[in-house]
């Protein structure tokens, strides 16, 4: 455990490949699976979207910043890292992994996520209930601001961006370690820093 009493972390790999299909999550996810079996029985466990470029395309651009980013259990990083090296199969492209850095969780007072799964909500009044709910069985006090509803590609899914404002540092931490909503591995609930409530517009 680290000094800050932090139990997860993010492991940030870096890929080289030529580019993935924008419905690529579900593909990803079970390739690094292939590779690390525990991580499907992990419930914490996520997998951070790729940082691909922009556009509607079916095809997304990879840059020679994209990474493979898992948000872990501290003491999972050595577990991790055996995905060095490896090539991720992604059916109709491949992504090759480098050397991890561990990358500590940082609670800032305002925290984003691309999406957030919202299949069993009516609508946005809906998601936010639902989302409020999870905030309070996690003792957790702020402001949701929902942003736009979006689609996953491939998967029947559908969410909406989240940004959690006017947080403490122990609720960001309890936002980032425990996530809202399901689908971790499919990039759902997973929160990250981040300074301007422009970003609730975000594509996915």
């Amino acid at each position: 455990m680290s000094a800050t009493g932090d139990t997860m972390v993010d492991i940030v790999f870096p890929v080289r490949g030529d580019s993935v299909a924008r419905d690529h999550r579900r593909a990803l996810a079970g390739a690094i699976e292939a590779c690390l079996p525990w991580l499907r029985d992990d419930a914490g466990a996520g997998v951070h979207r790729l940082n691909v470029s922009a556009g509607a395309g079916p095809r997304a651009l990879l840059s020679g910043r994209t990474c493979l980013t898992l948000r872990l259990a501290r003491e999972r990083i050595a577990d991790a890292a055996r995905l060095e090296g490896a090539s991720l199969d992604l059916g109709d492209s491949s992504l090759q992994v480098g050397s991890p850095q561990v990358r500590e969780l940082r609670p800032w007072g305002t925290l984003y996520a691309h999406v957030v799964d919202a299949s069993a909500a009516a609508d946005e009044i809906d998601f936010l209930a639902a989302v409020q709910a999870d905030l309070q069985r996690l003792g957790v006090a702020c402001r949701p601001i929902c942003g736009r509803l979006q689609l996953l590609p491939g998967d029947g899914l559908r969410g909406y961006g989240l940004m959690l404002d006017g947080l403490g540092a122990d609720d960001a931490r309890t936002v980032l370690e425990a996530g809202v909503g399901a689908h971790r591995r499919l990039g759902c609930g997973l929160f990250v820093p981040h300074k301007s409530a422009a970003a609730v517009g975000a594509p996915p």
